[in-house]
């Protein structure tokens, strides 16, 4: 069985800015990471070859120094790994970056036919959750989002059966392989790297694809060329300068209880004047 897992790498959220005077992101000395919900993915494609043998190839999309998180996947234990990496591709929304993946995913199965496309469910600089769908499409694989858990699959029959989380509960999906998975967060743990996977880590020469060795013939389709989004701004939301409301409860239930109805009936009033509606 050959796994492709397709992973990102995304500036720390936690440690982003936004530029006051142009509106942008600032990146600079913002450290990078693998997208946390992609670690699933990784985690998922692992505990597979565990259980059934067979091989993970990590494959991602990105400057040269996203070589770090492809190394970062080796130690955790992936066999091989792919940087797509090219001026080319630069300012690719999703839909470019999902027809560039998907070009790279098919020159792989050339060589060794995939099974199976694991991706997380997003990504948390874009949370468009639009890439995964998007190879899905463009290579005909069956599509299984929000996967919590993969019950079985049937190399034989060429079939897979997972759960589903969905709005009103968990959904048993069997369907056929190849397929496309998106995993769901909080379904594993990624594992410890071990020694002898680091040692390789570091020795590991990572293959770097432009256009051309991923199997890329259209050049309008990638990069800026090939992405129709259009961003036009990008903000911080505006904290807020209304202070808390300290109500005095010394007094006893009662009053405590219609002092918050009072005070709670004036801001919905208040709150209704501004938006031209009519309070009851």
């Amino acid at each position: 069985m050959h796994i492709v897992v397709c992973i990102k790498q995304v500036p720390d959220s936690a440690q982003i800015r936004v530029h006051p005077v142009t509106n942008t992101i600032m990146r600079q000395g913002v450290p990078a990471i693998i997208n946390p919900f992609d670690l699933f993915a990784i985690e998922e494609a692992l505990r597979l070859k565990d259980r059934m043998g067979g091989k993970v190839t990590v494959i991602t999309m990105g400057p040269p120094q996203a070589e770090d998180a492809l190394r970062k996947a080796i130690a955790f234990g992936v066999d091989d790994v792919v940087l797509l990496t090219d001026r080319a591709f630069a300012g690719a929304d999703t839909l470019a970056t999902s027809f560039a993946l998907a070009q790279a995913i098919r020159t792989i199965g050339a060589e060794n036919p995939v099974d199976l496309v694991f991706t997380g469910k997003q990504t948390i600089d874009g949370d468009t959750a639009q890439v995964g769908p998007g190879i899905a499409k463009r290579m005909g694989l069956q599509l299984l989002t929000y996967v919590a858990a993969i019950d079985e699959v049937d190399l034989e029959q060429r079939s897979i059966t997972v759960q589903r989380r969905s709005e009103g509960g968990v959904q048993v999906i069997r369907t056929q392989l190849p397929a496309l998975i998106t995993m769901l967060e909080g379904t594993n743990q990624i594992r410890f790297a071990t020694m002898e996977n680091m040692f390789r880590s570091a020795r590991y020469v990572v293959p770097q694809w432009n256009k051309d060795r991923a199997g890329i013939e259209d050049a309008s389709k990638i990069g800026l060329k090939g992405s129709p989004t259009v961003v036009s701004k990008v903000f911080a939301p505006k904290p807020k300068a209304i202070k808390a409301q300290m109500i005095d409860v010394s007094q006893g239930p009662k009053a405590t209880a219609a002092a918050l109805i009072d005070t709670l009936t004036s801001k919905s009033a208040r709150l209704a004047n501004e938006l031209g509606l009519v309070a009851y």
